[in-house]
């Protein structure tokens, strides 16, 4: 017997519960982890509240961990062994336990230079950076960016790896806190969106060029004027809905805007085989050993505390990365 989180119906933090489960032996190409700690991200908000249903209740929610291999069904990969130190950031979810079945392609080796609380904290935001920086839209020197929620996980990352790269990153925020934090951390132009027009704060920042990419994780409420910031042909990724969905766009007003392209990008179909999977987390281990990007793990909560930290994160009180002890 073991203890994990577990949601009985779709709803607010309050739903979940420190439950007792069981957890068998692995099946073929499947692996048991005992995890050392676990990643908190916003898509575990969009499960707990039925946003993204997980089918029958109760179930276990979250998507990212760290721990180690306990037994390996047949048919695993070659470069996974049992007692090997791993982490992962995937379906299916079932993150908030102490002990859990997992896919074992989905496993990824860590560095002996990575601890494990700082690979719960990188794997997700880390490999969503990646793919959004160097595959959606490939960020070159001299570009110029917009990064929403700058001063969050993947927005942290984001501007460290941005500004590793030769951009000149813009980002938005909500406080001057946490502006200062996102300038520390590579965004060279924070813009507290609470005060300041952010498509007005583009267009001045870029001379009324406007922008060739807008990173848009907020959705509902920004994506709009991300449409407005960016210059003919320019591409609008929205890969979050943290304010809810945007709103739906005609094909006609792409035109109208200069041609512009929208994508809904996610981590788990650019990383969809192992060989995309380990090339990405590669990329990732090689920027933090570098030092040329810094997890900050910002928040700790016990795993048994886990509806507290949805509360803070949903009430923006966090900044950075957070992780839950096991």
């Amino acid at each position: 017997m073991t203890k994990a989180i577990r949601i009985h119906a779709p709803g607010g933090p309050e739903q979940m519960k420190w439950d007792n489960v069981e957890v068998g032996q692995p099946g073929p190409g499947q692996a048991r982890v005992r995890h050392t700690a676990v990643g908190l991200n916003y898509i575990d908000v969009y499960q707990r509240t039925g946003m993204y249903p997980l089918g029958d209740l109760p179930a276990v929610i979250g998507m990212e961990g760290a721990g180690v291999i306990e037994a390996l069904g047949d048919g695993a990969p070659a470069d996974l062994a049992v007692g090997q130190r791993v982490a992962y950031a995937d379906n299916p979810p079932g993150a908030y336990a102490e002990v859990r079945i997992m896919p074992a392609d989905r496993l990824v080796p860590v560095p002996e230079a990575i601890d494990d609380k700082t690979a719960a904290a990188m794997m997700l935001q880390g490999m969503t950076a990646e793919y959004l920086l160097r595959r959606t839209y490939e960020v070159k020197p001299g570009d110029t960016i917009l990064f929403h929620a700058a001063a969050g996980g993947v927005g942290l990352i984001a501007c460290q790896w941005a500004h590793h790269l030769g951009a000149t990153v813009i980002g938005t925020v909500g406080t001057d806190e946490k502006a200062a934090l996102a300038k520390a951390h590579g965004c060279d132009h924070p813009i507290v969106y609470t005060r300041e027009n952010f498509a007005d704060r583009v267009r001045e920042i870029t001379g009324g060029a406007g922008l060739p990419v807008v990173y848009d994780s907020v959705g509902k409420d920004t994506f709009e004027d991300s449409m407005n910031c960016l210059r003919p042909r320019g591409l609008a990724v929205n890969f979050g809905n943290s304010s809810g969905p945007a709103n739906p766009v005609a094909p006609a007003d792409l035109g109208k805007k200069g041609c512009i392209y929208i994508t809904r990008p996610s981590l788990m179909v650019y990383n969809a085989t192992r060989e995309d999977l380990l090339a990405s987390a590669r990329a990732l281990f090689d920027v933090v050993i570098a030092g040329h990007v810094k997890i900050e793990i910002n928040q700790t909560y016990p795993l048994s505390d886990a509806a507290q930290a949805h509360a803070d994160l949903e009430a923006r009180k966090t900044t950075g990365s957070t992780v839950f002890t096991v």
